[in-house]
C-alpha cells in the first residue's frame, strides 16, 4: 500500500489491466523492458470482470438449460428450473479464476503491479492516486506510455443507468433474480446476445431498436439466421422505433418509443436493458497535460504502431477505436510492447476475426463479398448451408452456413463469414488461411474430419472452386 507521496521510474508505464493492457506489460517485460501496470478497479478489465467472460459463462449456463427442456424430438424429456444465485456463483468462481491468473501472470513476468487511478502530468510522468482514503499518491517517471483504458457503456438521454430500473449490460450480468419482463434499447451485438440469454431463462423479451434491422454490422443474410432464431426464443422485435422516456408505473417500467413519422408506442417491463453500445474512457487521464485529443468519436488515433499523436504514447484496445475486441486488444498491447523494445513490428488487421456470441454464433474474417469488389478484386464466393452438415444435423442445428470469399484470379482467401454454432471456434482456420496467404485448393485439399462442423468450411472451398461433393 501507499503512504503518502512516493516517486518511482520506468520503462514502460501501461495504464488499465484489460486484455490489452496486461499483454501489453507483459511482453514489454519480457523484451527486458522495466515495466509498471497501473489499475484503478480490477485485473483482467471489463472483459474478464463485467463482460466476455462472465457473459460467455451465463451464455452456456442458458444454452444447457434450454436445450435440456427443447430436446423431447431426441427423445429427452426435462423441465429445467434455473436457480440464478448458484447460476451467479458458478459464473462468478470463473472470473475469479481467470482474474486471479492475470495478476499472477503478470507478477510472475516481473510486471510492477500499482493500483489506482492514472492521469498524466506530463509526457514523461503519471500521478497514480489511490482508491483507498488517506494513502497518497505516487508519481510514475516514464520512458514510454501505454494507454488502455478500455471501454464503457453509452448512456442516452433520460435513460441514465440506475441498476435497479434501467440497467447496462453490467447490472444485466450481475442479476440474482430473473425479470418476468425485459425491455432491450439496441439490436447490436450486446443486446443480441443478452437477449438470448434471458429469452432462454424464461424472460419475456422485447427488443426497441431505431434502425429497420438487427445486428446492423453485419449481412443482412447473416443478421436474418440470428434474428429468426431470436424470434423462435420469443423476442420481439420493434424496429424503426426510439426510446424517448420511461415512467415507473406501479413499481414496474414503462418506455415510451417514437417512429421518425412521430408515432409513439408504450412497454411495460420489470427492468430496461440499455444496450446501444460502448464509448472509450480517457476523462480520468488529464490527456491536457501532453497535448493529446480524441477524435470526434472520443478515441485515440493511432498509427499501425498503435502510436498517438504523442511520440512516446502509445494507445491499444477499446480507446484506440473499433472494433472493440478483447482478442484484437491483446495483439494491439504486444505490438506497442515490442515497437517500444526497438523490435519491426506493425499492425496488419487483415486476418484478425470479429466474432458476436448469439445463437448461433457469428464469426468474420477478412473481406465481404461487397468489400472485395470495393478493393478492386473479382471475388469468388462458395458457400455450404448447415442444414447439409451431418454434424449440425446430429446437433440438432440446421440454420446458418459458411461463406468463404477468394480471389477469382489467383483463388487466394481474401475473408470468411459463418454463422454457425461454434463459428467461433471454426473462424481460426480461415483467419490462418488468410495470414498465411493460402488458396481455395489448400483448404479444398485439406482433408477434414468427418463428422465435423469444420468440413462446412472445406465444402465452402470446394463450393467456390465449383467442385463441390455435398452442395450444388
Amino acid at each position: 500500500m501507499i503512504d503518502g507521496d512516493i516517486s518511482a521510474k520506468t520503462d514502460v508505464v501501461v495504464i488499465g489491466g484489460g486484455p490489452g493492457g496486461y499483454a501489453a506489460a507483459i511482453r514489454a517485460s519480457q523484451l527486458g523492458l522495466d515495466t509498471t501496470l497501473v489499475e484503478k478497479d480490477a485485473y483482467g478489465g471489463t472483459c474478464l470482470n463485467r463482460g466476455c467472460i462472465p457473459s460467455k459463462a451465463l451464455i452456456t449456463a442458458t444454452d444447457v438449460a434450454c436445450e435440456a427442456g427443447q430436446a423431447e424430438e431426441m427423445g429427452v424429456y426435462a423441465d429445467p428450473s434455473i436457480d440464478m444465485t448458484e447460476m451467479q456463483s458458478w459464473k462468478d468462481d470463473v472470473v475469479y479464476q481467470l482474474t486471479s491468473g492475470v495478476e499472477k501472470l503478470c507478477k510472475g513476468n516481473d510486471v510492477t503491479l500499482v493500483e489506482g487511478r492514472a492521469e498524466f502530468t506530463s509526457s514523461d510522468e503519471v500521478r497514480v492516486v489511490s482508491s483507498d482514503e488517506g494513502q497518497g499518491s505516487r508519481s510514475i517517471g516514464f520512458e514510454h506510455a501505454i494507454i488502455a483504458t478500455g471501454s464503457r457503456p453509452i448512456q442516452i438521454p433520460r435513460f441514465e443507468f440506475d441498476g435497479e430500473n434501467i440497467i447496462s449490460s453490467r447490472h444485466a450480468l450481475e442479476l440474482r433474480s430473473l425479470p418476468d419482463e425485459l425491455v432491450v434499447v439496441g439490436a447490436g451485438y450486446i443486446g443480441m446476445e443478452l437477449s438470448t440469454v434471458f429469452a432462454k431463462l424464461g424472460t419475456d423479451v422485447t427488443v426497441v431498436e431505431m434502425l429497420e434491422h438487427a445486428l446492423p454490422a453485419y449481412e443482412e443474410d447473416i443478421a436474418r439466421v440470428v434474428r429468426s432464431r431470436a424470434e423462435d426464443l420469443g423476442v420481439e422485435f420493434r424496429f424503426g422505433e426510439s426510446a424517448s422516456h420511461w415512467d415507473e408505473v406501479s413499481g414496474r417500467v414503462r418506455v415510451t418509443t417514437e417512429t421518425d413519422a412521430g408515432a409513439t408506442a408504450e412497454y411495460e417491463a420489470d427492468k430496461v436493458l440499455v444496450a446501444v453500445g460502448r464509448r472509450p474512457v480517457t476523462s480520468t487521464l488529464n490527456l491536457e497535460a501532453i497535448d493529446l485529443e480524441p477524435d470526434e468519436n472520443g478515441y485515440l488515433p493511432t498509427d499501425d504502431q498503435t502510436r498517438t499523436g504523442i511520440e512516446n504514447v502509445f494507445a491499444v484496445g477499446d480507446v484506440a477505436g473499433n472494433p472493440m475486441l478483447a482478442h484484437e486488444g491483446m495483439y494491439e498491447g504486444k505490438v506497442a510492447a515490442e515497437v517500444i523494445a526497438g523490435e519491426p513490428s506493425a499492425l496488419d488487421y487483415q486476418a484478425v476475426p470479429t466474432v458476436v456470441f448469439t445463437d448461433p454464433e457469428i464469426a468474420t474474417v477478412g473481406l465481404t463479398e461487397t468489400g472485395a469488389k470495393e478493393a478492386g478484386f473479382e471475388p469468388l464466393v462458395g458457400q455450404m448451408p448447415m442444414h447439409a452438415s451431418g454434424r449440425a444435423l446430429t446437433m440438432d442445428e440446421r440454420a446458418g452456413f459458411v461463406r468463404v470469399v477468394a480471389d477469382e484470379e489467383t483463388g487466394f482467401v481474401l475473408g470468411a463469414q459463418i454463422v454457425a454454432p461454434e463459428a467461433s471456434e471454426m473462424i481460426a482456420e480461415l483467419g490462418l488461411a488468410i495470414e498465411m496467404g493460402a488458396n481455395l485448393a489448400d483448404i479444398a485439399s485439406t482433408v477434414h474430419t468427418h463428422p465435423t462442423l469444420t468440413e462446412a468450411t472445406m465444402e465452402a472451398a470446394e463450393n467456390a472452386m465449383d467442385n463441390a461433393i455435398h452442395t450444388r
